[in-house]
Protein backbone atom coordinates (compact mmCIF):
# COMPACT_ATOMS: atom_id res chain seq x y z
CA UNK A 1 0.00 0.00 0.00
CA UNK A 2 2.68 2.48 0.51
CA UNK A 3 1.66 3.93 3.74
CA UNK A 4 4.35 2.36 5.78
CA UNK A 5 2.46 1.22 8.31
CA UNK A 6 1.19 -2.34 9.27
CA UNK A 7 -2.40 -2.37 8.24
CA UNK A 8 -3.50 -5.69 10.47
CA UNK A 9 -2.08 -3.58 13.64
CA UNK A 10 -4.25 -0.71 12.35
CA UNK A 11 -7.52 -2.95 12.30
CA UNK A 12 -7.10 -3.15 16.30
CA UNK A 13 -8.32 0.45 17.67
CA UNK A 14 -6.86 -0.19 21.14
CA UNK A 15 -3.74 -1.24 19.55
CA UNK A 16 -3.13 2.00 17.71
CA UNK A 17 -4.37 4.72 20.08
CA UNK A 18 -2.68 2.99 23.23
CA UNK A 19 0.89 2.42 22.12
CA UNK A 20 1.90 6.53 21.04
CA UNK A 21 0.76 6.54 25.00
CA UNK A 22 4.70 5.11 26.01
CA UNK A 23 5.31 8.99 25.03
CA UNK A 24 3.33 9.73 28.26
CA UNK A 25 5.31 6.93 30.04
CA UNK A 26 8.44 9.31 29.77
CA UNK A 27 6.40 11.64 31.54
CA UNK A 28 5.74 9.00 34.41
CA UNK A 29 9.52 8.03 34.06
CA UNK A 30 11.04 11.19 35.08
CA UNK A 31 8.59 12.48 38.23
CA UNK A 32 10.01 9.50 39.92
CA UNK A 33 13.39 9.42 38.88
CA UNK A 34 13.65 12.13 40.73
CA UNK A 35 11.37 11.75 43.68
CA UNK A 36 13.29 8.63 44.12
CA UNK A 37 16.53 10.26 44.70
CA UNK A 38 15.26 13.10 46.97
CA UNK A 39 17.26 10.83 50.02
CA UNK A 40 19.56 9.12 48.37
CA UNK A 41 22.97 9.41 49.75
CA UNK A 42 25.12 9.27 47.00
CA UNK A 43 22.80 11.14 45.08
CA UNK A 44 23.22 14.42 47.33
CA UNK A 45 27.12 13.95 47.87
CA UNK A 46 27.65 13.86 43.91
CA UNK A 47 25.38 16.52 43.64
CA UNK A 48 26.39 18.97 46.83
CA UNK A 49 23.57 18.61 48.97
CA UNK A 50 21.50 20.86 46.96
CA UNK A 51 18.92 22.85 49.30
CA UNK A 52 15.46 23.36 48.74
CA UNK A 53 15.83 26.31 45.90
CA UNK A 54 18.55 24.20 44.18
CA UNK A 55 16.37 20.99 44.31
CA UNK A 56 13.55 22.94 43.11
CA UNK A 57 15.27 23.99 40.59
CA UNK A 58 16.71 20.50 39.17
CA UNK A 59 13.20 19.40 39.41
CA UNK A 60 12.06 22.53 37.77
CA UNK A 61 14.74 22.13 34.71
CA UNK A 62 12.20 19.13 33.04
CA UNK A 63 8.85 20.95 32.95
CA UNK A 64 10.65 24.08 31.57
CA UNK A 65 12.09 22.09 28.90
CA UNK A 66 8.50 20.49 28.11
CA UNK A 67 7.32 24.27 27.97
CA UNK A 68 9.66 24.49 24.96
CA UNK A 69 8.82 21.14 23.91
CA UNK A 70 4.62 21.94 23.78
CA UNK A 71 5.21 25.26 21.90
CA UNK A 72 7.21 23.57 19.53
CA UNK A 73 4.47 21.17 18.40
CA UNK A 74 2.57 24.03 17.32
CA UNK A 75 4.44 23.68 14.11
CA UNK A 76 5.93 20.26 14.17
CA UNK A 77 2.39 18.48 14.73
CA UNK A 78 1.20 20.22 11.30
CA UNK A 79 4.61 20.23 9.34
CA UNK A 80 5.80 16.98 10.11
CA UNK A 81 2.89 14.72 10.94
CA UNK A 82 1.71 13.67 14.40
CA UNK A 83 3.05 10.34 14.04
CA UNK A 84 6.78 11.74 13.35
CA UNK A 85 6.48 14.16 16.43
CA UNK A 86 6.04 11.53 18.71
CA UNK A 87 8.70 9.21 17.07
CA UNK A 88 11.02 12.85 18.10
CA UNK A 89 10.05 12.96 20.93
CA UNK A 90 11.54 9.43 21.32
CA UNK A 91 14.83 10.43 20.04
CA UNK A 92 15.13 13.39 22.22
CA UNK A 93 14.88 11.82 25.22
CA UNK A 94 17.31 9.38 24.46
CA UNK A 95 19.61 12.33 24.35
CA UNK A 96 18.42 13.84 27.52
CA UNK A 97 18.90 10.31 29.58
CA UNK A 98 22.25 9.82 28.26
CA UNK A 99 23.48 13.29 29.22
CA UNK A 100 21.16 12.93 33.10
CA UNK A 101 22.89 9.84 33.53
CA UNK A 102 26.87 10.63 33.03
CA UNK A 103 26.12 13.94 35.03
CA UNK A 104 28.79 14.75 37.30
CA UNK A 105 27.36 18.26 38.42
CA UNK A 106 24.76 20.21 38.71
CA UNK A 107 24.56 22.15 35.85
CA UNK A 108 24.83 18.80 33.63
CA UNK A 109 22.10 17.75 35.34
CA UNK A 110 19.94 20.27 34.40
CA UNK A 111 20.60 20.64 31.16
CA UNK A 112 20.19 16.54 30.67
CA UNK A 113 16.76 17.51 32.11
CA UNK A 114 15.78 20.40 29.85
CA UNK A 115 16.55 18.05 26.70
CA UNK A 116 14.70 15.23 28.52
CA UNK A 117 11.76 17.84 29.26
CA UNK A 118 11.52 18.96 25.28
CA UNK A 119 10.51 15.03 24.10
CA UNK A 120 7.98 15.14 27.64
CA UNK A 121 6.02 18.63 26.01
CA UNK A 122 6.72 17.22 22.89
CA UNK A 123 4.91 13.25 23.73
CA UNK A 124 2.47 15.00 25.89
CA UNK A 125 1.03 17.37 22.92
CA UNK A 126 0.89 15.22 19.95
CA UNK A 127 -0.04 12.28 21.39
CA UNK A 128 -3.28 12.96 22.54
CA UNK A 129 -4.03 14.45 19.42
CA UNK A 130 -2.79 11.85 17.38
CA UNK A 131 -5.00 9.21 19.46
CA UNK A 132 -8.05 11.45 19.28
CA UNK A 133 -7.66 11.57 15.86
CA UNK A 134 -7.38 7.61 15.05
CA UNK A 135 -10.50 6.79 17.07
CA UNK A 136 -13.86 6.32 16.99
CA UNK A 137 -16.05 8.86 19.45
CA UNK A 138 -17.10 6.31 21.71
CA UNK A 139 -13.76 4.81 22.64
CA UNK A 140 -11.82 8.37 22.35
CA UNK A 141 -12.10 9.37 25.79
CA UNK A 142 -10.87 5.34 26.99
CA UNK A 143 -8.10 5.67 24.82
CA UNK A 144 -6.87 9.07 25.16
CA UNK A 145 -7.19 8.32 28.82
CA UNK A 146 -4.39 5.86 28.38
CA UNK A 147 -2.33 8.88 28.55
CA UNK A 148 -2.52 9.37 32.00
CA UNK A 149 -2.51 5.60 32.85
CA UNK A 150 0.81 5.35 31.14
CA UNK A 151 2.06 8.10 32.78
CA UNK A 152 1.39 6.39 36.18
CA UNK A 153 2.78 3.08 34.79
CA UNK A 154 6.14 5.28 34.17
CA UNK A 155 6.02 6.58 37.50
CA UNK A 156 5.51 3.62 39.20
CA UNK A 157 8.31 1.17 37.27
CA UNK A 158 10.76 4.03 37.94
CA UNK A 159 10.08 4.12 41.19
CA UNK A 160 10.53 0.52 41.95
CA UNK A 161 13.47 0.28 40.22
CA UNK A 162 15.04 3.10 42.65
CA UNK A 163 13.91 0.99 44.76
CA UNK A 164 15.94 -1.85 43.72
CA UNK A 165 18.84 0.61 43.20
CA UNK A 166 18.77 2.13 46.63
CA UNK A 167 20.36 -0.87 47.83
CA UNK A 168 23.43 -0.22 45.66
CA UNK A 169 26.34 2.12 47.01
CA UNK A 170 27.63 4.89 45.57
CA UNK A 171 26.46 6.45 42.34
CA UNK A 172 25.29 3.54 40.05
CA UNK A 173 22.37 3.83 42.65
CA UNK A 174 20.75 6.55 40.55
CA UNK A 175 22.50 6.52 37.35
CA UNK A 176 21.41 3.15 36.37
CA UNK A 177 17.79 3.97 36.79
CA UNK A 178 18.58 6.99 34.65
CA UNK A 179 20.32 5.00 32.33
CA UNK A 180 16.75 2.43 31.90
CA UNK A 181 14.49 5.08 30.91
CA UNK A 182 15.85 5.17 27.90
CA UNK A 183 14.61 1.70 26.59
CA UNK A 184 10.75 2.80 26.44
CA UNK A 185 11.99 5.72 24.10
CA UNK A 186 14.21 3.58 21.89
CA UNK A 187 11.08 1.41 21.62
CA UNK A 188 8.26 4.13 20.81
CA UNK A 189 10.24 5.51 18.07
CA UNK A 190 11.18 2.05 16.54
CA UNK A 191 7.48 1.03 16.73
CA UNK A 192 5.62 4.04 15.56
CA UNK A 193 7.03 3.22 12.28
CA UNK A 194 4.52 0.54 12.11
CA UNK A 195 1.57 2.80 13.08
CA UNK A 196 -0.68 4.68 10.28
CA UNK A 197 -0.22 8.76 10.35
CA UNK A 198 -3.23 10.48 11.28
CA UNK A 199 -6.56 10.56 8.73
CA UNK A 200 -7.55 13.95 9.24
CA UNK A 201 -3.22 15.27 9.11
CA UNK A 202 -3.12 13.25 6.05
CA UNK A 203 -6.66 15.06 4.53
CA UNK A 204 -5.32 18.25 5.61
CA UNK A 205 -1.86 17.48 3.46
CA UNK A 206 -3.99 16.40 0.37
CA UNK A 207 -3.11 12.88 0.66
CA UNK A 208 -7.17 11.73 0.67
CA UNK A 209 -6.48 8.60 -0.70
CA UNK A 210 -4.30 7.85 2.12
CA UNK A 211 -6.30 8.84 4.74
CA UNK A 212 -9.67 6.89 3.65
CA UNK A 213 -7.87 3.53 3.81
CA UNK A 214 -5.95 4.62 6.87
CA UNK A 215 -9.75 5.09 8.08
CA UNK A 216 -10.74 1.46 6.60
CA UNK A 217 -7.83 0.22 8.51
CA UNK A 218 -8.97 1.95 11.32
CA UNK A 219 -12.44 1.32 11.35
CA UNK A 220 -13.91 -2.00 9.33
CA UNK A 221 -10.98 -3.85 8.25
CA UNK A 222 -9.74 -2.32 5.29
CA UNK A 223 -12.98 -2.16 3.45
CA UNK A 224 -13.00 1.46 1.81
CA UNK A 225 -16.50 0.70 0.54
CA UNK A 226 -18.05 0.46 3.92
CA UNK A 227 -20.91 2.56 4.73
CA UNK A 228 -19.92 4.27 7.90
CA UNK A 229 -16.32 4.89 6.63
CA UNK A 230 -17.77 6.43 3.70
CA UNK A 231 -19.23 9.02 6.23
CA UNK A 232 -16.34 9.74 8.31
CA UNK A 233 -14.45 9.90 5.01
CA UNK A 234 -17.26 12.48 3.95
CA UNK A 235 -17.68 14.97 7.42
CA UNK A 236 -13.51 15.10 7.62
CA UNK A 237 -13.23 16.02 4.09
CA UNK A 238 -16.26 18.50 4.06
CA UNK A 239 -14.56 19.67 7.58
CA UNK A 240 -10.99 20.14 5.98
CA UNK A 241 -12.43 21.98 2.83
CA UNK A 242 -14.62 24.41 4.51
CA UNK A 243 -11.50 24.99 6.86
CA UNK A 244 -9.46 25.93 3.21
CA UNK A 245 -11.72 28.33 2.53
CA UNK A 246 -10.74 30.55 5.68
CA UNK A 247 -7.23 31.05 4.28
CA UNK A 248 -4.27 29.42 5.04
CA UNK A 249 -3.25 28.22 8.97
CA UNK A 250 -1.75 31.32 11.10
CA UNK A 251 -1.58 31.94 14.89
CA UNK A 252 -4.73 34.21 14.06
CA UNK A 253 -6.87 31.17 13.48
CA UNK A 254 -6.74 31.05 17.71
CA UNK A 255 -8.31 34.39 17.57
CA UNK A 256 -11.04 33.44 15.54
CA UNK A 257 -14.78 33.63 16.29
CA UNK A 258 -15.61 30.14 18.90
CA UNK A 259 -11.99 29.44 19.45
CA UNK A 260 -10.69 31.87 21.99
CA UNK A 261 -13.23 30.61 24.24
CA UNK A 262 -11.88 26.70 23.62
CA UNK A 263 -8.64 27.98 23.76
CA UNK A 264 -9.09 29.53 27.23
CA UNK A 265 -10.54 26.16 28.43
CA UNK A 266 -7.82 24.39 27.20
CA UNK A 267 -5.38 26.09 28.97
CA UNK A 268 -7.46 26.71 31.96
CA UNK A 269 -7.66 22.63 32.69
CA UNK A 270 -4.42 21.88 32.10
CA UNK A 271 -3.42 25.24 34.53
CA UNK A 272 -5.86 23.49 37.22
CA UNK A 273 -5.11 19.82 36.60
CA UNK A 274 -1.38 21.64 37.88
CA UNK A 275 -2.87 23.50 40.76
CA UNK A 276 -4.56 20.53 42.42
CA UNK A 277 -1.39 19.77 43.77
CA UNK A 278 -0.86 16.35 42.02
CA UNK A 279 2.25 16.34 40.94
CA UNK A 280 3.39 17.94 43.90
CA UNK A 281 2.37 15.18 45.59
CA UNK A 282 4.37 13.26 43.17
CA UNK A 283 7.89 14.91 43.31
CA UNK A 284 7.66 15.65 46.46
CA UNK A 285 6.15 13.09 48.07
CA UNK A 286 9.08 11.98 50.62
CA UNK A 287 8.94 15.43 51.80
CA UNK A 288 5.33 15.31 52.55
CA UNK A 289 5.38 12.01 54.35
CA UNK A 290 8.83 13.25 55.93
CA UNK A 291 7.10 16.16 57.84
CA UNK A 292 4.11 13.65 58.32
CA UNK A 293 6.73 11.92 60.69
CA UNK A 294 7.12 9.24 58.72
CA UNK A 295 10.69 7.98 59.79
CA UNK A 296 13.41 5.98 57.91
CA UNK A 297 14.66 6.02 54.05
CA UNK A 298 13.28 2.54 53.69
CA UNK A 299 10.07 2.97 55.51
CA UNK A 300 9.40 5.61 53.23
CA UNK A 301 10.06 4.81 50.05
CA UNK A 302 7.65 1.99 50.67
CA UNK A 303 5.15 4.21 51.82
CA UNK A 304 5.91 5.99 49.10
CA UNK A 305 5.48 2.88 46.66
CA UNK A 306 1.70 2.04 48.21
CA UNK A 307 0.77 5.97 47.05
CA UNK A 308 2.50 4.96 43.20
CA UNK A 309 0.68 1.42 43.08
CA UNK A 310 -3.15 3.40 44.01
CA UNK A 311 -2.23 6.05 41.39
CA UNK A 312 -2.09 2.97 38.91
CA UNK A 313 -5.14 1.14 40.26
CA UNK A 314 -7.38 4.00 40.71
CA UNK A 315 -6.60 5.06 37.02
CA UNK A 316 -8.19 1.72 35.73
CA UNK A 317 -11.69 2.71 36.79
CA UNK A 318 -11.61 6.29 35.15
CA UNK A 319 -10.12 4.50 31.40
CA UNK A 320 -13.40 1.74 31.97
CA UNK A 321 -16.30 4.55 32.32
CA UNK A 322 -14.51 8.41 31.39
CA UNK A 323 -17.05 7.50 28.68
CA UNK A 324 -20.27 6.83 30.62
CA UNK A 325 -19.63 8.86 33.31
CA UNK A 326 -18.60 12.30 30.99
CA UNK A 327 -16.14 14.49 31.59
CA UNK A 328 -17.98 17.06 33.63
CA UNK A 329 -19.12 14.92 36.55
CA UNK A 330 -15.80 13.42 36.99
CA UNK A 331 -14.02 16.76 37.27
CA UNK A 332 -16.33 18.41 39.58
CA UNK A 333 -16.23 15.51 41.60
CA UNK A 334 -12.63 15.35 41.08
CA UNK A 335 -11.63 19.21 42.66
CA UNK A 336 -14.53 18.57 45.50
CA UNK A 337 -12.61 15.42 46.41
CA UNK A 338 -9.11 16.78 46.44
CA UNK A 339 -9.65 19.85 48.32
CA UNK A 340 -11.67 18.29 50.95
CA UNK A 341 -8.19 15.96 51.08
CA UNK A 342 -5.96 18.45 51.58
CA UNK A 343 -7.65 20.46 53.72
CA UNK A 344 -7.83 17.57 55.99
CA UNK A 345 -3.85 17.20 55.91
CA UNK A 346 -3.21 20.66 56.30
CA UNK A 347 -5.28 21.09 59.66
CA UNK A 348 -3.70 17.73 60.88
CA UNK A 349 -0.38 19.40 60.13
CA UNK A 350 -1.47 22.55 61.59
CA UNK A 351 -2.84 21.10 65.14
CA UNK A 352 -0.10 18.44 65.58
CA UNK A 353 2.91 19.85 63.61
CA UNK A 354 6.11 22.22 64.98
CA UNK A 355 9.32 23.36 63.44
CA UNK A 356 12.39 20.46 64.27
CA UNK A 357 14.95 19.85 62.12
CA UNK A 358 15.18 16.35 60.05
CA UNK A 359 18.54 15.35 58.42
CA UNK A 360 20.27 18.51 58.98
CA UNK A 361 17.09 20.74 57.29
CA UNK A 362 14.24 23.03 59.01
CA UNK A 363 11.38 20.75 58.99
CA UNK A 364 7.55 21.48 59.86
CA UNK A 365 7.34 17.68 61.48
CA UNK A 366 4.42 15.72 63.36
CA UNK A 367 6.58 13.84 66.29
CA UNK A 368 4.83 11.32 68.79
CA UNK A 369 1.65 12.07 67.31
CA UNK A 370 1.22 8.26 65.37
CA UNK A 371 -2.46 8.42 64.82
CA UNK A 372 -1.98 11.64 63.54
CA UNK A 373 1.04 10.58 60.84
CA UNK A 374 -1.28 7.38 59.77
CA UNK A 375 -4.08 10.21 58.81
CA UNK A 376 -2.17 12.07 57.02
CA UNK A 377 -0.87 9.28 54.81
CA UNK A 378 -3.99 7.89 54.21
CA UNK A 379 -5.53 11.08 53.42
CA UNK A 380 -2.66 11.78 51.01
CA UNK A 381 -3.51 7.88 49.38
CA UNK A 382 -7.09 9.24 48.95
CA UNK A 383 -6.19 12.27 47.61
CA UNK A 384 -4.16 10.42 44.65
CA UNK A 385 -6.66 8.13 44.12
CA UNK A 386 -9.33 11.07 43.85
CA UNK A 387 -7.14 12.94 41.49
CA UNK A 388 -6.44 9.23 39.22
CA UNK A 389 -10.27 8.71 39.25
CA UNK A 390 -11.17 12.09 37.61
CA UNK A 391 -9.03 15.14 36.73
CA UNK A 392 -5.97 12.74 35.43
CA UNK A 393 -7.58 11.13 32.85
CA UNK A 394 -9.85 14.18 31.99
CA UNK A 395 -7.53 16.54 31.71
CA UNK A 396 -5.70 14.83 28.91
CA UNK A 397 -9.12 14.11 26.58
CA UNK A 398 -10.84 17.00 26.85
CA UNK A 399 -7.99 19.75 25.28
CA UNK A 400 -7.47 17.05 22.33
CA UNK A 401 -10.88 16.79 21.56
CA UNK A 402 -12.78 20.62 21.74
CA UNK A 403 -10.57 21.98 19.07
CA UNK A 404 -11.12 22.00 14.83
CA UNK A 405 -9.05 20.38 12.64
CA UNK A 406 -7.23 23.40 11.35
CA UNK A 407 -6.20 24.42 14.37
CA UNK A 408 -5.58 21.67 16.46
CA UNK A 409 -2.14 21.30 17.03
CA UNK A 410 -1.34 24.87 17.63
CA UNK A 411 -4.28 25.26 20.35
CA UNK A 412 -3.51 21.65 21.58
CA UNK A 413 0.69 22.73 21.83
CA UNK A 414 -0.64 25.76 24.04
CA UNK A 415 -3.23 24.13 26.17
CA UNK A 416 0.03 22.03 27.49
CA UNK A 417 2.05 24.21 27.31
CA UNK A 418 0.16 25.88 30.32
CA UNK A 419 -0.04 22.65 31.84
CA UNK A 420 3.89 23.17 32.04
CA UNK A 421 4.31 26.95 32.78
CA UNK A 422 2.29 25.76 36.34
CA UNK A 423 4.47 22.22 36.75
CA UNK A 424 8.00 24.56 36.40
CA UNK A 425 6.43 27.01 38.51
CA UNK A 426 5.17 24.88 41.55
CA UNK A 427 7.84 22.40 40.95
CA UNK A 428 10.38 24.95 42.20
CA UNK A 429 8.25 27.38 44.69
CA UNK A 430 7.39 23.57 46.48
CA UNK A 431 10.31 22.93 48.42
CA UNK A 432 10.66 26.40 49.26
CA UNK A 433 6.79 26.72 50.55
CA UNK A 434 7.48 23.80 52.66
CA UNK A 435 10.23 24.74 54.96
CA UNK A 436 8.89 28.33 55.32
CA UNK A 437 4.88 28.29 55.02
CA UNK A 438 4.34 24.86 55.72
CA UNK A 439 1.17 23.02 56.25
CA UNK A 440 -0.17 26.41 54.79
CA UNK A 441 1.15 25.12 51.73
CA UNK A 442 -1.73 22.31 51.49
CA UNK A 443 -4.57 25.05 51.78
CA UNK A 444 -3.38 27.18 49.00
CA UNK A 445 -3.65 24.08 47.01
CA UNK A 446 -6.91 22.82 48.77
CA UNK A 447 -7.89 26.39 47.77
CA UNK A 448 -7.05 25.85 44.33
CA UNK A 449 -9.61 22.84 43.53
CA UNK A 450 -12.69 24.41 44.94
CA UNK A 451 -11.95 27.51 42.88
CA UNK A 452 -11.18 24.75 39.45
CA UNK A 453 -14.74 23.53 40.42
CA UNK A 454 -16.17 26.59 40.81
CA UNK A 455 -14.79 27.55 36.78
CA UNK A 456 -15.70 23.82 35.25
CA UNK A 457 -19.24 24.13 36.85
CA UNK A 458 -19.88 27.18 35.52
CA UNK A 459 -18.12 27.51 31.67
CA UNK A 460 -16.91 23.87 30.75
CA UNK A 461 -19.77 21.94 28.19
CA UNK A 462 -19.93 18.19 27.96
CA UNK A 463 -18.20 16.68 25.04
CA UNK A 464 -18.76 12.96 25.75
CA UNK A 465 -19.61 10.66 23.12
CA UNK A 466 -19.59 13.33 19.60
CA UNK A 467 -17.14 13.41 16.87
CA UNK A 468 -14.69 15.93 16.69
CA UNK A 469 -16.65 17.30 13.91
CA UNK A 470 -19.43 17.04 16.07
CA UNK A 471 -18.43 19.01 18.49
CA UNK A 472 -18.15 22.12 16.67
CA UNK A 473 -21.73 22.21 16.84
CA UNK A 474 -21.45 22.22 20.74
CA UNK A 475 -19.53 25.17 20.94
CA UNK A 476 -21.32 27.27 18.30
CA UNK A 477 -24.22 26.83 20.64
CA UNK A 478 -26.76 25.96 18.30
CA UNK A 479 -29.99 24.91 19.43
CA UNK A 480 -30.25 21.55 18.08
CA UNK A 481 -28.76 19.10 15.72
CA UNK A 482 -30.83 18.71 12.54
CA UNK A 483 -32.32 15.49 11.98
CA UNK A 484 -29.51 14.24 9.44
CA UNK A 485 -26.56 14.94 12.03
CA UNK A 486 -28.37 13.32 14.91
CA UNK A 487 -28.61 10.18 12.46
CA UNK A 488 -24.94 10.45 11.48
CA UNK A 489 -24.14 10.36 15.32
CA UNK A 490 -26.15 7.30 16.27
CA UNK A 491 -25.09 5.73 13.16
CA UNK A 492 -21.14 6.53 13.86
CA UNK A 493 -22.11 5.57 17.51
CA UNK A 494 -23.69 1.81 16.57
CA UNK A 495 -20.77 0.91 14.22
CA UNK A 496 -18.10 1.75 17.07
CA UNK A 497 -20.41 -0.66 19.16
CA UNK A 498 -20.18 -3.13 16.72
CA UNK A 499 -23.80 -2.75 15.45
CA UNK A 500 -23.68 -0.83 11.96
CA UNK A 501 -25.72 -1.50 9.66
Amino acid sequence: MGQGYNARIAANPYVVGSFACIGGGLFGLDISSMSGVLSNPAYLSTFHNPGSNAQGAIVAAMPAGSFVGALMVTQLADRLGRKRTVQLSGLIWVIGSILQCASVNRGMLVVGRIISGISIGLASSVVPIYQAEVTVPHLRGRLVSLQQWSITWGILIQYFIQFGCSYIDGVASFRIPWGLQMIPAIVLTIGMQTFPESPRWLFDHEREDEALQVLADLHAGGDKTNELVRLEYEEIRAQVIFERTEGAKSYTDLLKPGIPRRVFLGCSLQMWSQLTGMNVMMYYIIYVFQGAGLTGRRGNLIADSVQYVLNVVATIPAIIYIDSWGRRPMLLAGTLAMGFWLFLVGGLQAKFGHWGTVDNSRVWVITDHDSATKAIIVCSYLFVCSFAVTMGPVSWTYPAEIFPTKVRGKAVSLATSANWVFNFALAWAVPPGLSNIAYKTYFIFGTFNFAAFLHIFFMYPETVGRSLEEIEEVFLARPCLCAMENWTRRRKENFGRGRAG
